[in-house]
């Protein structure tokens, strides 16, 4: 019977995610509850100064986890343009409709993976997209680990787009003392809470130069990989949260 429910409520979400009006609905709801819940939270002492550093390197291409996304809409120059690469799933609708209503744009792609078939995902093509972006100056925010693969390790579209473009990779971490974590997520979503800290980290930035190779490009992923869970395991230490 669990599992019958289980499927109805898929089938059911799938179907508001393939209505606009429902998809913007929906969006409003979770961007008015985001808002009110950071209302209420405070900077963890510590954390790194956002403002400064992402308007020194913009436009540049922020990294973060999949999983953090909730928390990055709120660190970011507002006076500055930037873009989210987002899935081109259904489901990825509803997040676009939240972050749209931060007031930063989207391009829908699959930006990790860079071989196989990623042209028929769309992936070659966002990835043009956001090296246009990039060279328009317009930052990008884009999650480095590849959606349903090995979380929490950088996929090479990331570093394919510091390379194609000349932009520097900033490694970055938003991690709240109050937190629920959705353990059933292949990324382990943190669902932020009310009257908690937040620690928002930025590492240095990683620059892929225009002619690496193969060699090269996987060194700087693993680089990328090592500098996130660096800034994620600070952020955790300065919020005061359980890893």
């Amino acid at each position: 019977m669990f599992r019958a429910l289980a499927r109805r409520w898929k089938q059911l979400g799938r179907k508001l995610t393939r209505d606009r009006r429902a998809t913007a609905a929906i969006g409003g709801v979770i961007y008015g509850a985001l808002r009110a819940i950071h209302g209420t939270q405070r900077q963890a002492e510590g954390s790194s100064d956002f403002e400064t550093v992402l308007a020194r390197e913009h436009p540049a291409i922020v990294a973060l986890w999949h999983g953090q996304h909730l928390l990055a809409p709120f660190f970011r120059p507002k006076s500055l343009p930037y873009v989210a690469l987002l899935s081109k799933n259904a489901d990825a609708a509803i997040n676009a409709a939240v972050v749209e209503r931060f007031g930063i744009g989207t391009v829908r792609g699959s930006g990790g993976r860079v071989r196989g078939a990623v042209a028929q995902k769309g992936g070659a093509r966002a990835l043009i997209v956001l090296r246009r972006m990039l060279h328009d100056g317009v930052g990008v925010c884009m999650i480095a680990d590849v959606p349903k693969g090995v979380p929490r390790q950088a996929g090479l579209g990331i570093v394919t787009l510091a390379r194609i473009s000349g932009r520097p990779i900033i490694p970055s971490a938003a991690v709240t003392s109050r937190r629920r974590i959705v353990m059933s997520s292949w990324d382990k979503t943190s669902l932020p809470l009310p009257f908690g800290r937040i620690a928002v980290v930025l590492g240095e930035p990683i620059h892929v130069p225009a002619d690496a190779d193969d060699a090269l490009l996987e060194e700087k992923r693993v680089a990328v990989t090592l500098a996130i869970e660096a800034a994620n395991h600070r952020a955790i230490e300065l919020a005061g949260a359980r890893p």
